[in-house]
């Protein structure tokens, strides 16, 4: 996958959390997380951010193993 370089991000209110999604336009892929609701809006974004980054890296290195035998 590719990294990912316009990304939408949603905040959702919920009780005393805030839970945050973050979508690669590119890709349609989504993640999200649930934080403080006293949090300020950047560390939250700068979250949900390096979790899509991560989880599309985790995903890439799934892919490149899923073949034929084992890495040894």
């Amino acid at each position: 996958m590719p990294v990912p370089t316009r990304i939408i991000i949603e905040f959702i209110p919920v009780g005393n959390s805030v839970k945050v999604c973050a979508i690669c336009e590119d890709t349609g892929f989504e993640v999200s997380i649930v934080g403080d609701r006293r949090a300020s809006q950047k560390e939250l974004e700068a979250v949900a951010v390096r979790k899509l980054k991560f989880m599309m890296a985790k995903q890439d290195e799934a892919r490149a193993q899923k073949g034929r035998g084992f890495t040894v």
